[in-house]
């Protein structure tokens, strides 16, 4: 299985799309998405190539085009530590549900953190007998979704009810699957510790406008750091979506 780095991504600032070898018949596209160049040195460069005549995508009831995108997300948040892995995420024994099916996308969202160990969250994040979250955003510290390099990590989280993590940082693979799924806002907080100041059941709203999150429990406005140009592509509801919506591939695959 190809692990994940536990290298954080830097926050979107540019999107290329590049179209390579045109002579030959299957056309390899690629989307780059580069960090802004001051972080360079910091984090690499991330990448989704693909040929449209071998692969399909992940399509599922929830990842879809909206033809208004929201600017903001309210509700009650569910707060993490560090370091949340995807076997956390979404456990290995439910990778076998195919969220294009609408009732295994309902079930995947309704295992989504079920391998977070009860002693530290003692709150359960899909309350019993209910297939969804309460909580519509995330709350967690640094290096979000590190582990293993599963796709389903924020289909599952979409399918639970989440709209948007805002963490301090994230693993890069689980970044760029929230992108390419168009599932979650996977945003980032210019400080450190945010987490902290914060408590599961809190309400909280993510104004991605003015980019800012405020969590009206506390009285507390923190920043975060623009998304970028991966905001359209998980508008459009995913990566595929985005790439037939401007052209880069034929809508009809």
């Amino acid at each position: 299985m190809t692990m994940a780095t536990t290298q954080a991504h830097a926050p979107v600032s540019t999107i290329r799309a590049s179209t390579q070898r045109p002579h030959c018949p299957s056309r390899t596209h690629s989307l780059h998405f580069a960090s802004k160049p001051s972080n360079f040195a910091k984090f690499a460069k991330t990448s989704f190539s693909f040929e449209p005549s071998k692969i399909r995508p992940i399509t599922t009831p929830r990842a879809t085009p909206s033809s208004s995108p929201p600017t903001t997300f309210h509700g009650q948040c569910y707060v993490l530590g560090d370091n949340i892995d995807t076997d956390q995420i979404i456990p290995a024994e439910h990778l076998t549900l195919v969220p294009s099916k609408p009732d295994e996308y309902k079930k995947l969202g309704s295992f989504s953190f079920s391998g977070l160990p009860s002693s530290l969250y003692p709150i359960p994040f899909i309350q019993p007998g209910t297939d969804s979250t309460q909580y519509a955003i995330i709350i967690a510290g640094a290096n979000f979704g590190c582990g293993s390099s599963r796709e389903h990590a924020p289909v599952a989280l979409g399918a639970a009810g989440v709209r948007a993590v805002v963490a301090e940082s994230y693993a890069r693979i689980f970044f760029r699957n929230s992108v390419a799924t168009g599932e979650v806002y996977p945003l980032e907080l210019e400080q450190e510790g945010v987490n902290k100041q914060c408590t599961t059941g809190d309400i909280v709203t993510v104004d991605l406008e003015r980019n800012v999150f405020i969590n009206h429990t506390k009285g507390k406005e923190f920043v975060l750091k623009p998304i970028g140009d991966a905001g359209p592509v998980i508008d459009a509801g995913g990566i595929f979506a985005y790439a037939r919506k401007t052209g880069m591939i034929s809508s009809v695959v």
